[in-house]
């Protein structure tokens, strides 16, 4: 597997190793991995708190098809459905959309309907929710399984493929790119958002979520800290990584979600500050 790419100015001189793995942990989604053995480990930045993934095993193939069949099946619909019924106060998706919005009516001026490019869809619950507000959604995911289940049952265009390997004519530009727990998945995240300046529009903005390392304090069971993650973020290296590929940070924060997961989201500009 490829190892994590570096990404702020620390270069890696002030790692020191963290939690190591030689099982699964209780929850962690059991992929199909072939014969490889399970060890994996991380290293924590002592200066700026970035969690880096120390990984052998190849996880290349996961998202072309291994993490749908793993983790959603046949059952994309059922809990697509599931989690729009969750209660608003139970649903991370909610309070990411309302956030998203109040940020949205700040920024853009009165009576714009913005366009959404959310990469790494998946399941579609937040460009769904997104769409009922009124905005122009597009749904962005390597594995055709979500592309077919944003446009036939969330009901927005679809573009298929990995991010960073899709010709720009078929992407275009967007006034709004989200990343919704997709940076931590990428070994070069400082690609990733590099890609997305030149496809943003003049004035728009960029929202991610990203897994916050504050939850090391309650142990390495973690889910921020599950196999998929080569990256668990600190305010600090999210803002370093933001800086470091084109934009300035307008806002970051912490929060605690209803799912109980620990994440940090940040909105960030190519322009002037609010």
């Amino acid at each position: 597997m490829t190892a994590p790419t570096l990404h702020c100015p620390c270069e890696r001189r002030y790692d020191a190793p963290a939690f190591v793995y030689d099982a699964p942990p209780v929850g962690e989604t059991t992929f199909d991995l072939g014969d490889q053995p399970y060890h994996r480990a991380y290293s924590r930045c002592q200066a700026c708190g970035h969690w880096y993934s120390e990984n052998a095993m190849d996880l290349s193939e996961l998202y072309s098809g291994v993490y749908v069949d793993t983790t959603y099946g046949d059952r994309m619909r059922v809990t697509f459905d599931r989690i729009l019924a969750l209660p608003a106060g139970s649903s991370d998706n909610a309070g990411r959309v309302n956030c998203v919005l109040e940020f949205a009516a700040r920024w853009f001026r009165s009576g714009k309907v913005p366009n959404l490019l959310d990469v790494g869809s998946g399941l579609g619950v937040f460009p769904y929710r997104m769409k009922e507000a009124g905005w122009r959604c597009t749904a962005l995911d390597p594995d055709a399984r979500a592309g077919e289940h944003a446009r036939n049952v969330v009901g927005v265009s679809a573009i298929v493929g990995d991010f960073l390997a899709i010709p720009s004519e078929q992407l275009g530009r967007f006034d709004v790119i989200s990343f919704n727990k997709v940076l931590e998945h990428v070994p070069d995240p400082s690609a990733m958002l590099g890609r997305a300046a030149g496809h943003l529009s003049e004035g728009g903005f960029v929202y991610i979520e990203v897994p916050d390392a504050a939850a090391s304090a309650d142990g390495s069971g973690r889910e921020e800290f599950f196999i998929e993650h080569l990256h668990v973020f600190s305010p600090a290296s999210l803002a370093m990584l933001v800086e470091r590929s084109g934009f300035s940070p307008v806002e970051i924060e912490r929060l605690r979600e209803p799912s109980s997961k620990y994440t940090i989201r940040a909105f960030l500009s190519r322009d002037s500050m609010l």
